[in-house]
């Protein structure tokens, strides 16, 4: 099964260069990315209500009352942020440097948040391996923008 997870998240990763791109299109149609990066959200709010008219799914209203302003907020803003910069970055600095310069701010911040065990379940200390790793990202985003 974590196997599973494994392809799909690949996948998922796999997906947010196409939806930049679409985003950034789209953006370039209307002559307003701030209005394609609201399309985007309608139209990725309308795709999980209708998901959500075919499972089981519930929430409870004491659940949404004991959550946290930044938990209820946060994702759609940093969701909002995300779509919005990189289709602004897109035609300016390529899709392959936008994406390296994406997946190495994802892993900095991601290992920092395992060492700190900020917003996730169980800690994963920092440690030479994680740091050859970013460093290696950081390399990898370097020969991207020199060639």
């Amino acid at each position: 099964m974590k196997f599973a997870w494994l392809i799909i998240v690949f996948i998922c990763g796999a997906l947010l260069p196409f939806q930049a791109g679409l985003n950034a299109r789209l953006g370039k149609s209307i002559e307003s990315p701030i209005y394609a990066s609201m399309f985007s959200f309608i139209v990725g709010a309308i795709s999980v209500a209708i998901y959500l008219q075919f499972t089981k799914e519930t929430i409870t209203w004491a659940g949404v009352k004991s959550a946290s302003i930044f938990s209820l907020l946060g994702g759609g803003i940093t969701g909002a942020i995300f779509i919005t910069a990189t289709m602004l970055a897109l035609p300016r600095i390529g899709m392959a440097l936008t994406f390296g310069l994406v997946v190495a701010g994802q892993v900095v911040v991601a290992v920092l948040l395992d060492h700190f065990k900020i917003l996730v379940a169980e800690q994963h200390s920092f440690n030479l391996w994680r740091l050859l790793g970013i460093t290696l990202i950081m390399l990898g985003v370097i020969i991207v923008r020199k060639f």
